[in-house]
């Protein structure tokens, strides 16, 4: 596909079905917190990204359950989070937290009770400092409500390129506005622009050579927005590293 057609092939795509990411609506679920209060049990996880504190989500941070998970394709999405209607464990006037999806917290159907994580029930399973800035530590699980809301970000979108020359990977991270990946392209210098497929959470996959060539990505979020990142990554890119972009989504 060419670099001139892809746009507006993206274009018409979205017209047939647009998800709406931010929503001002909100929701009922409950949370729970994994981790101690340095949150080493919050780092990596099973939307692919590593250090969170490197890599600029810290400690707000939540896992999700199956029903908000949906697979993977809702990491990096941002949710404002209240704890409501339990006086005895809500922290009074503690207001909202927002939180980025960074993991998944996976269904457990050995146990008859307290299954907070399995279908079809909304869960977030928080770091601990999330969960004790709206409730009390004791508590164990609390009602709370939610909505998507906006990702702050600061800086470019960033771009980590794992793999091996046969087969790349590469992990998208700080997305601002909607926050999560739904499509993404690349483009070599030397070639056009070639569709990636998601591997896990937002590791992006492809199995063309394109060591030695300057590398482009077009990205599409869960809003329908797209940007292209021109030349992110020189020539000389190396596996392992960190690109940024030079923008964000508005």
């Amino acid at each position: 596909m060419s670099h001139s057609l892809l746009p507006l092939a993206f274009f018409v795509i979205l017209l047939v079905q647009v998800v709406v990411a931010v929503d001002p609506n909100w929701y009922d679920a409950r949370a729970t917190f994994y981790g101690d209060e340095g949150g080493a049990e919050t780092m990596q996880g099973a939307c692919g990204y590593g250090d969170l504190f490197k890599q600029g989500y810290g400690l707000a941070t939540t896992a999700l359950s199956t029903a908000l998970f949906h697979n993977g394709a809702t990491c990096g999405a941002c949710f404002e989070i209240i704890c409501v209607n339990d006086p005895q464990w809500c922290i009074e006037g503690a207001g909202s937290i927002i939180v980025t999806a960074t993991n998944f917290c996976p269904p457990n159907y050995t146990k008859p009770k307290e299954i907070w994580c399995n279908p079809p029930q909304k869960h977030f399973d928080l770091s601990y400092k999330m969960f004790t800035t709206i409730a009390k530590y004791e508590a164990g699980v609390i009602p709370v409500k939610y909505r998507r809301v906006p990702c702050i970000k600061s800086g470019g979108v960033r771009f980590e390129l794992n793999g091996n020359p046969y087969f790349v990977i590469v992990l998208v991270y700080n997305v601002a506005n909607a926050g999560d990946v739904t499509r993404m392209s690349v483009k070599g210098s030397n070639t056009g622009w070639i569709p990636m497929s998601r591997n896990w959470g937002q590791n992006w996959n492809l199995g063309s050579n394109l060591v030695g060539q300057a590398l482009s990505f077009w990205v599409t979020t869960s809003d329908g927005k797209a940007l292209e990142f021109s030349s992110v990554a020189p020539s000389n890119w190396q596996f392992g590293q960190t690109y940024e972009g030079n923008g964000n989504f508005l």
